[in-house]
């Protein structure tokens, strides 16, 4: 085997043809896992190269990874063909990468720029024209037509696939950072479009590096791809870490062995080493923390995959003597243990309620690095400031939630926050977070006040477009505030179920003459789902609730579901024992009515206001 560290031009260069074998599966890599954080490196590096104007780079290239290829010897006049055995899901993406830039480079005029990216892409001898030997790579079966489409367009084509969609994301992204359009937090790329554009052309020709196994002379490549995939236990990054760490420090002539049973003494244990759900990824504990502390350390996003490099960037300046390091690590041993704690803060806590709601339930894992520098001991917040920071965030979070307004910038507005943190007093930084959060004016972060949420909320189709699960730590929430020093202390069990007062199929009983017109009935169809009309019960009370009629009298006779003659309101005043249900088996005793569901939106809305006050008056 031949195993060398290849940028794009030495991959690409010449007549060269890269084909996936049928073995291989379909282009499967996403924005969010993979197209998002390969832009962001490629950015890195061109960025660096445009701020050094010349002088040394502080991010002179980036590492893509491996990919495995077997060489066929060449034939006169044709292209020297490569099997691909491993690696094309990021071959395929570079060469996407490659022909989305040079597509915009050549709209915006840098003509000879697009110029040098196309033969990376193409080959353009004639002979080649009209054959997959045109294009430098060629994808499985499946995939072909698409990436024809997407690096060669025809405007007759039609259709709708990954590898086109991947394509137009980095056209986008190349066209807005090219022309130098500012982030969400203002920040404008650096230098002129014209020294942008050759940034990035050179970081995509020369300044990415492939290590490139060649396998010319194996017959056993399917068996290779095999072991490569599919054999061992990979490494997890803390391991990579800890062995970089410990190098390091055997190099300043540290302690290491001392370091085993004090920064390090337990990380090699079941908890930290468990795999759990991240997202649509499975990752160990480990893992997810030491990213997620390198994101509060760095004020900047950390990618899943940058773990291990990132950490080595930032730790190995305070590598070199002997007290830096014991110090550096001995604040990461504190941080972990503030992570580990988090599943143990008590529930009635603001810190607690955070981290359950928000966290654990809302799965909203972005808003983990600023828990962790609010809470970290390296820090020492107070705690009044912990908690106004904290108030202030669940209240954004739960508002635009409800609201229905886009979540998905999370990551960044959290970094938003530690970077501004990094300048104030820590005694300020609750106060600072909620005036930071009430300035925000973009609809990726704007944190919506009572007025909007008391005008907005009442009348928005909630279910079914709201997860469950969400919902229901808004009505938990709201149970607990119409709770009184009178009501017994009873907590909630979190198998509760979300209930329909009025069904979803109200046709059955609930429609007596005269019938609702179809206008009135597509009204009621979206009204049943708005808060007003949604409580809590038991997951066994739910079935026997089902669609009954809300009277004894329109239940008399009914069996199914048991409790035969048994009206919804009877039921509800039997079984449940909830605040949240007690004003509509009092307050409701003939019928339960649409303008009923009006009536109490507005008033749980009330009570969301009160229980997630919004940003501050005037802001």
């Amino acid at each position: 085997m031949k195993a060398d560290a290849l940028s794009p031009r030495q991959l690409f260069d010449g007549k060269m043809h890269y084909e996936v074998p049928p073995f291989q599966r379909p282009y499967v890599w996403n924005e969010e896992d993979q197209w998002a954080p390969l832009w962001a490196d490629i950015l890195r590096v061109a960025e660096s190269h445009v701020a050094a104007d010349g002088e040394e780079p502080a991010v002179p290239h980036h590492f893509l990874g491996a990919v495995v290829y077997e060489s066929r010897p060449p034939r006169v006049g044709d292209v020297t063909r490569h099997k691909i055995i491993d690696g094309q899901q990021r071959t395929t993406t570079l060469q996407l990468i490659i022909g989305a830039v040079r597509a915009v480079l050549a709209e915006r005029g840098h003509e000879l720029l697009a110029e040098d990216l196309e033969e990376l892409i193409v080959n353009r001898s004639s002979a080649f024209r009209g054959r997959p030997e045109r294009f430098k790579l060629w994808p499985s079966k499946h995939d072909r037509d698409a990436f024809a489409q997407a690096l060669d367009p025809d405007p007759d084509w039609a259709g709708e696939h990954r590898i086109t969609t991947a394509h137009e994301f980095f056209t986008n992204e190349a066209r807005t950072w090219l022309t130098g359009e500012a982030d969400d937090d203002g920040d404008m790329p650096p230098g002129t479009e014209e020294q942008r554009a050759q940034a990035l052309s050179a970081t995509l020709r020369d300044r990415l590096y492939i290590v490139a196994i060649n396998l010319a002379g194996h017959d056993d490549s399917q068996l290779i791809f095999e072991t490569l995939n599919d054999r061992g236990t990979p490494l997890l990054k803390a391991d990579l870490i800890k062995n970089w760490v410990f190098q390091q420090g055997e190099r300043a002539s540290a302690d290491v062995e001392r370091w085993s049973e004090t920064h390090w003494v337990d990380f090699d244990d079941d908890w930290w080493r468990t795999e759990i759900t991240q997202g649509r990824q499975q990752r160990s504990r480990i893992d997810i923390f030491v990213q997620y502390w390198l994101t509060m350390r760095r004020n900047d996003e950390v990618k899943t995959e940058q773990v291990f490099r990132i950490f080595t960037e930032y730790a190995k300046p305070h590598m070199s003597q002997p007290e830096h390091a014991e110090r550096l690590l001995s604040e990461f041993r504190k941080d972990a243990d503030t992570y580990r704690a988090l599943a143990n803060l008590p529930e009635h806590s603001v810190q607690g309620a955070f981290y359950h709601r928000v966290i654990e339930t809302m799965g909203l894992a972005a808003t983990s690095p600023l828990l962790l520098w609010l809470l970290s001991d390296n820090h020492r917040v107070p705690e009044p400031q912990i908690e106004t920071a904290l108030r202030s965030l669940e209240s954004w979070i739960i508002r635009r939630t409800l609201l229905r307004m886009t979540m998905k910038d999370v990551n960044k507005t959290m970094v938003s926050i530690l970077k501004m943190l990094d300048q104030v007093p820590v005694d300020e930084a609750g106060d600072a977070v909620r005036e930071f959060l009430a300035a925000q004016s973009a609809d990726a972060r704007i944190w919506p006040t009572d007025t909007v949420l008391k005008s907005q909320l009442p009348s928005l189709k909630l279910y079914g477009n709201v997860a469950q699960y969400r919902l229901r730590i808004v009505l938990s929430a709201i149970e607990r505030k119409l709770r009184t020093r009178f009501h017994e202390d009873v907590s909630l069990p979190d198998s509760l179920e979300i209930e329909h007062v009025m069904p979803q199929t109200w046709q059955i009983y609930w429609n007596p003459e005269p019938r609702l017109t179809p206008e009135e009935s597509a009204e009621r169809d979206y009204r049943v789902h708005t808060l007003g009309n949604l409580t809590l019960v038991a997951k066994s009370l739910n079935g026997s609730l089902s669609n009954r009629p809300w009277t004894d009298d329109e239940a008399a006779g009914m069996k199914l579901g048991g409790e035969s003659g048994l009206g919804k309101r009877s039921l509800l005043d039997k079984y449940s024992l909830l605040a949240l249900s007690k004003d509509l088996i009092v307050d409701h005793p003939h019928a339960w009515t649409d303008a009923d569901i009006e009536k109490r939106s507005q008033r749980l809305t009330d009570l969301v206001c009160e229980i997630w006050p919004g940003p501050p008056a005037g802001a």
